[in-house]
């Protein structure tokens, strides 16, 4: 996820202060690790180099100052080509259960046991999403589903791959 723009879209809604930021990023687009405060006010600092945003005024009360934020018109500019600009759904093919199944095969390692270990940690996390999101609101629940399809997919690959292991193997040496 692009974090620089996604605080940008919610500046853009109407989260002006670095705290309010951090927690409604933490609670539309993170289901296990919250962002680091140091990362926000780190991101607010480049956006406000780069012209993205601008400081509009400090806040006082009974704890630290608070500063504002507000979109500027390059911002604006900014997050509307980030809106309409399609994903690229993987620019790299290699992953670590790819990189570890052929590496297993390369030494003579059990690779369905290194599959099937993976396999039940996809498992394991699928049913913690699964549990996850019957007490969740609509935005964790769909954070949850993609997750659950992402997982599928990488489940589909190691049955798909697991049939084919004796042809790669065949093919690496």
């Amino acid at each position: 996820m692009n974090n620089p723009l996604t605080l940008l879209g919610l500046i853009r809604s109407g989260s002006g202060y670095g705290y309010d930021l951090k927690q409604s990023f933490d609670q539309y687009f993170n289901l296990s690790k919250p962002l680091a405060f140091g990362q926000v006010y780190a991101i607010l600092s480049r956006m406000i180099r780069d012209g993205l945003i601008e400081s509009t005024g400090e806040e006082t009360g009974g704890g630290p100052e608070r500063k504002k934020y507000e979109i500027t018109p390059e911002g604006r500019a900014k997050l509307e080509e980030w809106m309409v600009t399609p994903e690229v759904p993987s620019e790299t093919l290699q992953t670590d259960v790819f990189a570890k199944t052929v590496i297993a095969l390369l030494i003579d390692r059990d690779t369905e046991d290194v599959m099937d270990i993976q396999r039940r940690r996809h498992l394991d996390r699928m049913r913690q999403l699964t549990k996850e999101k019957q007490t969740a609101d609509i935005v964790h629940v769909l954070l949850c589903d993609y997750a659950i399809y992402h997982i599928e997919a990488d489940l589909r690959w190691m049955d798909l791959t697991s049939a084919r292991l004796n042809e790669l193997k065949k093919e690496l040496k």
